[in-house]
């Protein structure tokens, strides 16, 4: 994303994204369950005129959906790794993707720069459940090798990632950005 100096619009696929934008999707990420009139007393705005804003991001694809999170450790998966997979000559991401896709223990995947050819986010119940995926994994046709971490303590947590701020630095709430406050 292109830098943006203080009120320059963002623009995707034609669709302004302007300082209300942000904040709306601020206080969305914060708390999904929020009201439309809770968020339009935050930013200014009538419920009704919230709606519209909230329902034209949803349209547009800025907003991709609501979902509640689950802390993973109370559901039993207490043991966090990434994996890096060396593939076969021309795997393609689709086919990697294909795969990885069955193991519900993967909670993501992206193709990465460097040597390996993708980095997968496992989730399990212990180390000997993490063993037991990796192998499973490392027995797909197209793997020639894993490389695995294990999650000692996780640092940095932002789940929904909120917009920067009108000034293109921090989260809403942080002091010096949209005025948010916490």
């Amino acid at each position: 994303m292109a830098a943006r100096h203080p009120g320059e619009v963002w623009q995707d696929r034609g669709v302004a994204f302007d300082e209300l934008d942000q904040r709306i999707v601020g206080a969305l990420v914060e708390n999904a369950r929020a009201t439309y009139s809770d968020i339009g007393g935050r930013v200014g705005l009538s419920a009704p005129a919230v709606k519209r804003r909230v329902d034209r991001l949803r349209a547009t694809g800025a907003i991709t959906g609501f979902s509640a999170t689950v802390n993973p450790a109370a559901l039993g998966w207490t043991t966090e790794a990434y994996v890096e997979l060396f593939c076969r000559g021309r795997t393609s991401p689709a086919d990697i993707g294909a795969a990885v896709s069955r193991y519900p223990e993967v909670t993501g995947a992206a193709t990465i720069t460097g040597e390996a050819d993708a980095l997968l986010h496992i989730r399990a119940a212990d180390v000997r459940h993490f063993e037991r995926v990796v192998e499973r994994i490392s027995a797909e046709p197209f793997v020639v090798r894993t490389r695995s971490v294990i999650v000692l303590s996780r640092l940095v947590s932002r789940a929904g990632f909120p917009p920067p701020g009108p000034d293109g630095s921090g989260a809403p709430g942080v002091p010096g950005d949209s005025g948010l406050e916490r």
